[in-house]
């Protein structure tokens, strides 16, 4: 069945999807490939969406089925696209069409082809350091910093798992957000400089230009090249840290609201209301994503029925893991306004459609725990299923093979002994590398993919059962894990790695990265297709942006 033979899938010529996104519809473009092999060459536009997850995850990434869907592989007949137009036809998405000859059409049409990942975010980077003229200072100079005892903290804007893994000597974990909030209790004495960084360059550039068009009173650089830059240099980073904020003092709090409304009016961030977000809810004309900017724990201690969680460093780090449709209408939520303001302040500048809900906390009923994505079709599924003692029983003498749908990354870092790694999406055909007459039992962290890949792991005189709880319920009755990666089913191109991830040519791998990074403004420049906004200098009246 070719992906043209379904009444519902039309073909979109690859220069005809070029205009679609200059107009600036509503429009979401779907590369249903694997991460690592999307990292490898996609469109600019497009948002990593693989086949092996689409359940798990397109509600979340278009929640209007009225979108305008443009399905992306590698190259004509890709036999995804017929896959996910069936799948996407039976959750009730109306308007689906196909980028015609796929990734390889797009390219020999003459069109920018992209590597890596969450590109249109981290070339924003790149241009707002061009712009502003972002201070940074070498790891070198960092280090004689510290070695001559100056005053200075080192803030580091990511996320506290990737903190924990590798940070600078003394860091403090204050992922993006969270920097114009807290740093008036981190660095209260304006002779203190704020060293900021990440593991590379976007979040380093966009925390620290956060900091100083806050108007704060301190010297404010990026670190060059981040945690990686450091490892370069020849410096040891820290492992296992947890130093994170300070909870935000009185002071503290007036002093970022003052500055995150000095913000607010130099970007023209829009606030709404309850009501204007109660209207909005209504409109079956427009895809609306309300995002909550605040700390994990904080969402989970509370948050709108209905809103995302989205720490604000992080949506503007990755806006394409959080929002897949172009031209959408974003509302941000938080309980103070200053992470939503300051976060609004970037994505307007990037483009976005983007406002913010006014007492946001206060504009309905809270809910607590973590954010539990929809899952299409997951009710239909009912495999058979064993615990994990009956497993441990089975696996004895190779009876069964358990088969891991994890990521990659995860299943390095903790599987079921003797597990094999697998992509659902090669299912079944990865299966024959299994030992004939075996029972094959599927598991993945919490179950659920191995739920839904049951139908896609038949295969003649093959008997497939799931793990009841997945490796999550294995853990948790004490049965043991294993570290590493071998015997895999397939190879690891699930998970676009960091130069960091692996141990294999890590200095090489990082050197590559940090270039790529800094050569994607003459790419984006290339296809034409970004547009960031102007907005007032408030220093000297020039205009910010392109």
């Amino acid at each position: 069945m070719s992906p043209n033979s379904s009444p519902d899938l039309r073909a979109v010529a690859a220069r005809d999807l070029k205009a679609m996104i200059e107009i600036g519809s509503e429009l979401a473009i779907l590369d249903l490939r694997e991460e690592g092999t999307f990292g490898d060459g996609h469109l600019l536009f497009a948002v990593p969406a693989p086949l092996s997850r689409i359940e798990m995850r397109i509600d979340d990434l278009v929640p209007r089925k009225d979108t305008a869907l443009v399905l992306v592989a590698g190259g004509p007949g890709d036999r995804l696209i017929r896959r996910g137009a069936e799948k996407l036809a039976r959750f009730g998405y109306r308007h689906l069409a196909y980028l015609d000859g796929g990734v390889e059409g797009w390219a020999a049409a003459g069109l920018e082809v992209f590597t890596g990942v969450n590109v249109p975010s981290k070339a924003f980077g790149e241009f707002i350091e061009t712009r502003y003229a972002t201070p940074h200072i070498t790891a070198a100079e960092l280090k004689a910093m510290r070695d001559r005892g100056d005053k200075l903290v080192i803030v580091d804007s990511r996320p506290m798992d990737e903190f924990r893994n590798m940070c600078i000597p003394g860091g403090i974990d204050v992922p993006g957000a969270e920097l114009a909030l807290r740093i008036h209790d981190i660095a209260p004495d304006p002779a203190t400089t704020v060293v900021v960084n990440c593991a590379g360059r976007t979040r380093s550039i966009i925390g620290a230009q956060s900091l100083i068009n806050a108007g704060i009173a301190n010297k404010v650089v990026a670190l060059e090249n981040g945690t990686m830059g450091w490892h370069l240099a020849g410096f040891e980073l820290e492992r296992g840290e947890t130093r994170h904020f300070p909870e935000v003092s009185n002071r503290g709090l007036a002093l970022a609201r003052a500055a995150a409304d000095r913000i607010a009016r130099r970007f023209r961030v829009s606030e709404i209301d309850a009501a204007t977000l109660a209207q909005w809810r209504k409109d079956k004309t427009r895809t609306l994503y309300l995002l909550d900017v605040r700390d994990p724990a904080e969402y989970e201690a509370g948050h709108l029925q209905g809103a995302k969680p989205a720490p604000g460093g992080q949506l503007v780090q990755a806006t394409d893991r959080t929002v897949a449709v172009r031209g959408a209408r974003l509302v941000l939520a938080d309980d103070n306004g200053v992470r939503a303001k300051m976060t609004a302040s970037w994505l307007l500048q990037m483009g976005w459609d983007v406002h913010v809900l006014k007492d946001a906390l206060s504009a309905g009923p809270l809910v607590q725990g973590a954010h539990q994505p929809r899952v299409f079709g997951l009710d239909a599924v009912d495999p058979p299923t064993l615990t994990p003692k009956e497993l441990a029983a089975r696996m004895v003498g190779g009876g069964a093979v358990v088969v891991d749908l994890a990521d990659s990354r995860a299943h390095r870092a903790g599987h079921i002994p003797a597990s094999r790694f697998a992509i659902r999406a090669h299912m079944p055909g990865n299966l024959k590398g299994l030992p004939v007459g075996a029972l094959a039992v599927l598991t993945s962290p919490d179950g659920v993919l191995a739920r839904l890949a049951t139908a896609d792991a038949r295969e003649p005189g093959r008997q497939v059962m799931v793990l009841e709880g997945g490796t999550a319920a294995w853990k948790a009755a004490g049965e043991p894990l294993a570290t590493g990666f071998k015997d895999a089913l397939d190879q690891p191109v699930d998970i676009w790695y960091r130069p960091y991830d692996l141990s294999e040519g890590t200095e090489a791998k990082m050197r590559e990265y940090l270039t790529w990074e800094v050569g994607l403004t003459d790419a984006i420049a290339r296809d034409g297709t970004t547009r960031f906004r102007e907005f007032p200098d408030s220093r000297n009246g020039e205009r910010a942006g392109t």
